[in-house]
């Protein structure tokens, strides 16, 4: 079979590839068509890779590739008796596939017969939901840290990057956790002093140093996290949540001000009032209006094709 590919190369191109472009050329609408296929074809290859990458069946995959591509190549130079042995091992390595990849066949069927297809192709979840859970988690610390009376500082990026803030810190790029956070705020340890950055749904860095905001911006009582809180979020639109070492109390800074004393409930529906309400609205309404005019586009395109067909048919 490779032997023939090699052999009838031009053949394939001619009754294949060419015929297919002057099938595209008398029906443009199929290109349409062409470019859905490509796009499912290479989204299930990226699946698939990003299932098996990491795992012992990724070395066996460039093995695999490596003895087709072999395969072909000696097909092309009419080496015989080596295309005979390799397509020998070609065909009896689909049995070997199955064999090998059983493990990995299993889970995918398994998942493909549940209500996890979104974890087969890799989305876990949608990144509304995500942004939420990542804020009960922050809520959770703030609140064990408080019952503590641990001073804590934990910056949540919003729409203006603030990664000149992140590189003053260690960086982390860690999954958002409660007993992360708690963690990083022990007193004594490495990382406690400073601000934590919490960017794209990821704790980005530790220990930062934030900018201070004037005195006369904060009561003389609030302390240095106070003033960073309301600094960071003075030069950005990024949302502060502060603890404090004295009285446990915590505050939320926003636009440059300070939100003081508010309890677990407040401070959740604060955060996703402003981070995930306001942000994700605004999102779904503009891809709401990009879908409409792609619609909108494309219905044009199809009544203009039609039209042209109709007018060369009675021609």
């Amino acid at each position: 079979m490779i032997i023939n590919l090699g052999m009838n190369w031009e053949n394939f191109y001619t009754e294949n590839i060419v015929a297919y472009i002057k099938s595209l050329q008398e029906n443009p609408f199929e290109l349409i068509t062409l470019i859905v296929d490509l796009t499912i074809v290479i989204f299930l290859v990226y699946c698939f890779f990003k299932v098996v990458k990491g795992s012992r069946a990724w070395q066996l995959i460039k093995g695999i590739a490596l003895l087709i591509i072999t395969t072909w190549i000696s097909g092309l130079l009419n080496l015989k008796i080596l295309n005979w042995i390799l397509t020998g091992i070609m065909n009896l390595g689909v049995i070997a596939i199955i064999v090998i990849f059983q493990p990995e066949l299993r889970r995918a069927l398994e998942q493909l017969g549940t209500n996890k297809l979104t974890r087969f192709f890799g989305i876990e979840k949608d990144l509304s939901t995500k942004t939420k859970e990542d804020i009960y988690k922050i809520v959770i610390a703030a609140t064990e840290l408080s019952k503590a009376k641990t001073g804590a500082l934990i910056v949540i990026e919003r729409d203006i990057k603030i990664q000149d803030i992140v590189n003053t810190g260690i960086p982390m790029d860690a999954d958002v956790s409660p007993q992360l956070l708690v963690n990083i705020f022990e007193p004594k340890t490495p990382l406690h002093d400073g601000a934590v950055i919490i960017s794209n749904n990821k704790i980005a860095a530790a220990a930062c140093v934030l900018p201070l905001a004037d005195d006369k911006d904060i009561a003389k009582e609030l302390g240095t996290r106070h003033r960073a809180a309301i600094g960071i979020s003075k030069e950005s639109d990024s949302i502060a949540v502060v603890v404090s070492e004295e009285t446990g109390k915590i505050s939320v800074a926003k636009d440059g001000t300070l939100i003081a004393d508010v309890r677990e409930d407040v401070l959740k529906k604060i955060l996703i009032s402003n981070i995930v309400t306001k942000r994700f609205a605004v999102e779904k309404k503009e891809r709401a209006n990009q879908l409409k005019k792609i619609r909108e586009k494309l219905k044009k395109k199809k009544e203009e094709y039609e039209n042209e067909k109709n007018d060369n048919q009675e021609k």
